[in-house]
């Protein structure tokens, strides 16, 4: 008989953590989530969930990069683990589901196999990862890309917001610059529970996405450098404008995508655009933006990078400026092991619930573990078409007990293998 976990314990544990850097969107009235990783926020987020770890009877660690650990021990202590987790930083105007789900679904299962006295020959590690999202430091799945060897921990140390904070003085300042070394971990397996944040399970009335993969993810930072002149006087033929060249390349990038030519599934987008200085009466001598490219198929990603880069160079000479770009982030399309794909869809047929195989648009902590070990995702559904990275952002306590019901009965077959 498939065991269930205590989905009201669950959304309420959501709920509360959601409370955490909650605001209220000024255009909807909604409350949402900001939870900027090694913030304030961020800091409270992860005492309070390490809190709850060690009421569950875990044994908590933190490694160098802020990644925390907490551990439920197995009938065989030499036994590599089961690795349950995700990650609680959020982007600016998230909501409370994001990342949440796969670490406190990952409580409640713990919590539901102690409280039925349910052992396992594998030792289960919850574990939630430094900036996952990737907002404020610009690479995302820092922490357990350091975790699993991709980026080295003095590069993810070096890294700097806005203000030219480090990741290193902040995981001091709050208190998580754990004393673990990066590298022994080697889970047996890695499983993620999360939302989909898109609507094809909701539109197709299904309960679970069985996750096939993850997308290839490459972002870019720009720096186009024009010249600031006034907006009255300046003729335009006169300009350098990056205001102008920025825009011709966003627009580039919608007509790659519209064109076929890289694939059916190409993705785009210009996420951060910041002129200076930023005045109505002067044209932007400066602009940093961001250019975040996404593909299932490696060639075409290969392609439409190159092809976007050597356009860089059209809109320099065009526009008379002078454009800077570092790839900040670059990640391949990953595939989740076969074998576990099969488990999570019979825990989903044992327990009745719809499901269906699906290929993930976002990237995920899972993608980085599964370079180390056999590792494989579940999705629950969103209501108002998935919407994620907003207020809006729902998915119910039926979803996300659905999730995590059969999340638990997969990690049941994982840590016994």
């Amino acid at each position: 008989m498939a065991q269930t976990i205590d989905s009201k314990r669950l959304y309420g544990a959501l709920q509360e953590l959601g409370d955490i850097g909650s605001y209220t969107d000024a255009t909807t009235g909604l409350v949402g989530v900001n939870r900027l990783a090694l913030t304030d926020s961020d800091r409270d987020g992860r005492r309070l969930v390490t809190g709850w770890f060690k009421e569950a009877g875990l044994s908590v660690s933190i490694d160098a990069i802020g990644n925390v650990y907490a551990r439920r021990d197995g009938t065989d202590a030499d036994a590599a683990p089961v690795m349950m987790g995700s990650h609680i930083d959020s982007v600016p105007t998230a909501g409370k589901f994001d990342g949440c789900l796969g670490v406190l679904g990952a409580l409640e299962a713990v919590r539901t196999l102690n409280e039925k006295n349910i052992t396992t020959k594998r030792p289960i590690v919850i574990a939630f990862f430094t900036d996952e999202e990737g907002c404020r430091f610009g690479t995302d799945m820092l922490g357990s890309a350091v975790a699993t060897g991709r980026i080295p921990l003095d590069e993810a140390y070096a890294k700097c917001d806005r203000d030219g904070i480090s990741v290193k003085s902040e995981l001091e300042r709050i208190g998580f610059l754990g004393e673990e070394p990066i590298g022994p971990l080697k889970p047996h397996a890695y499983l993620e529970c999360h939302i989909e944040q898109g609507p094809l399970l909701k539109s197709k009335d299904l309960d679970l996405g069985v996750v096939t993969g993850v997308q290839a993810i490459c972002w870019h930072e720009l720096l186009i450098k024009g010249r600031s002149a006034h907006a009255g006087t300046t003729p335009m033929s006169f300009r350098k404008d990056a205001g102008v060249a920025s825009a011709k390349i966003n627009l580039r990038m919608r007509e790659m995508t519209a064109s076929g030519d890289y694939g059916p599934d190409m993705r785009a987008t210009m996420g951060a655009i910041r002129p200076t200085p930023d005045m109505i009466n002067v044209v932007p001598g400066t602009v940093t933006c961001t250019v975040d490219l996404r593909n299932p198929d490696d060639d075409a990603m290969k392609r439409q990078e190159e092809d976007l880069i050597a356009f860089y160079k059209e809109v320099e000479k065009e526009e008379g400026v002078s454009i800077e770009w570092k790839r900040a982030a670059q990640t391949p399309r990953i595939r989740f092991n076969e074998s576990i794909q099969e488990t999570i869809s019979r825990s989903a047929d044992d327990l009745g619930i719809k499901h269906e195989r699906i290929l993930s648009g976002a990237g995920h902590d899972a993608q980085e573990w599964s370079h180390l070990c056999k590792s494989a995702m579940i999705f629950v559904p969103g209501e108002y078409d998935g919407i994620s990275h907003n207020p809006r952002e729902l998915s119910t306590e039926k979803q996300c007990a659905d999730g995590i019901n059969t999340a638990l009965t997969t990690l049941i077959a994982l840590a016994n293998e």
